[in-house]
């Protein structure tokens, strides 16, 4: 716990303005990326969605600005891999964080509903444009806008289109990315946000559909009926039920967002730690190899790459995970007891910023300076967040160096003992007989 401390703490005093900073920047930057997506969606649908993923993307970038900054002070990760001192060199090295860390951040911006909010504020947004301009259309007698909803984003030909062309689109920058000029890589990072952005809402819409589904179906009715037939039968058996149930609801509510920034921390920081992958991972794989053999060489040479490009999205977040796994229970738990600690603060510092602004009229006042007001809270917060996940990955590099020089000095010295057991035998053997020779010749 300690060492965890002071990596937090040295990281915070030495980069927290920097950190305030950029957290600043992205925060405006996607505020006002909704507004343009939303007066664009006001006026066409289609390019206003287009527009959404920069918004999402702004905060990312500010994240992972965010860590950055504070990677020279992470000891542990500056002796494995050091911070390159080129800027080209560094610009390079954000870039290629920067399209690594997209899919994962995105998926866990998706699960925590923030996406869904974002789709919110930007649907209230054109709107509100629209029946602006359709008003205007009415009052001055000429042809009201045309075009589908703002808020129509379902499963359809032009988002399935969306999907394959941005995806395609960002393969073909991987594949050719020697032959076209830097700037391109913008274009890159764009068009992976957007093929994962309409993918992941596409998932999550369909995920809210299917539990709508099942929730409706009678068989669930019944499950919840048997439920209350055993609580009001059984009394302690339904206390025991509801503890088991609150326990575990509180385990995951407080492990899952902790572990989660984790694995980004791992993710942007991209670590070169090998970690073992399960047998039966490699026995899919083989298996996959096999059957593709069967197939033209076009063919599988074709879905080989395809393969490769989805699986080296996931392998940065796989290897997060194993990492956290090997880093040992009281490490990761000390790290989810701070960011805890931290993450409590949130309510505590925005009920002591309404005391000390005091009552104002909820129409007026509240209406035009809470969300100013209110940002002063994450100010202050998240950069003692970024300080504590990225302290916390820094510790989990040192448990894991620390386990393997002690593994590798066990190995030394089990290898000294055998070569010393291995000299006696030898020189044992040979006393003897100089020994009963010696006898004998005498």
């Amino acid at each position: 716990m300690i060492p965890l401390l002071a990596t937090i703490g040295r990281v915070l005093l030495a980069r927290w303005p920097s950190l305030l900073a950029w957290y600043l920047g992205g925060s405006l930057l996607h505020h006002f990326g909704i507004v343009v997506a939303g007066y664009v969606g006001g006026v066409n649908s289609a390019l206003g969605f287009l527009i959404l993923p920069l918004a999402i993307l702004a905060r990312l970038i500010a994240f992972v600005a965010m860590f950055l900054v504070v990677r020279d002070g992470l000891r542990e990760l500056q002796l494995i891999a050091p911070l390159p001192d080129a800027a080209a060199e560094r610009r390079r090295t954000f870039m290629i964080t920067l399209l690594t860390s997209i899919l994962p951040f995105f998926a866990i911006y998706t699960a925590w509903g923030f996406l869904r909010d974002d789709v919110q504020a930007y649907s209230l947004r054109a709107l509100a444009v629209r029946s602006g301009l359709m008003w205007t259309a009415l009052a001055e007698g000429t042809e009201p806008v045309q075009g589908e909803a703002a808020t129509a984003l379902s499963l359809n030909v032009l988002t399935i289109f969306t999907i394959v062309a941005a995806f395609s689109a960002r393969w073909a920058f991987k594949r050719f990315n020697q032959k076209l000029p830097k700037w391109t890589a913008l274009l890159a990072v764009y068009f992976e946000a957007v093929w994962v952005f309409f993918s992941l809402f596409l998932i999550s819409d369909g995920f809210d559909s299917l539990a709508a589904w099942v929730d409706s179906r009678v068989a669930i009715q019944w499950v919840t009926d048997v439920r209350s037939w055993i609580g009001e039968q059984l009394v302690p058996v339904a206390w025991i039920w509801d503890g088991v149930a609150a326990t575990i609801g509180t385990l995951t509510g407080l492990l899952v967002q902790p572990l989660a920034w984790l694995a980004i921390a791992g993710v942007i920081y991209g670590q070169a730690v090998e970690a073992e992958q399960p047998g039966l991972q490699k026995r899919l794989t083989e298996t996959a190899q096999k059957r593709m053999k069967n197939l033209p060489a076009t063919v599988s040479r074709w879905l080989g790459e395809l393969a490769k490009e989805f699986t080296s999205r996931f392998r940065p977040i796989v290897d997060a995970i194993v990492l956290m796994w090997r880093a040992g229970p009281v490490l990761i738990a000390s790290y989810v007891l701070v960011y805890t600690v931290v993450l409590a603060l949130d309510p505590t510092l925005r009920w002591l910023l309404s005391r000390v602004i005091g009552p104002h009229d909820l129409s007026t006042f509240w209406r035009v300076f809470s969300d100013a007001l209110f940002l002063i809270v994450p100010l202050v917060l998240e950069p003692i967040r970024i300080a504590v996940v990225s302290g916390a990955y820094d510790r989990t590099l040192g448990r894991l160096r620390g386990s393997a020089a002690q593994g590798s000095m066990a190995k030394r010295m089990t290898d000294g003992t055998a070569g010393m057991g291995a000299t006696s035998t030898q020189n044992g053997p040979s006393a003897s007989s100089g020994t009963m020779n010696g006898t004998i010749s005498s």
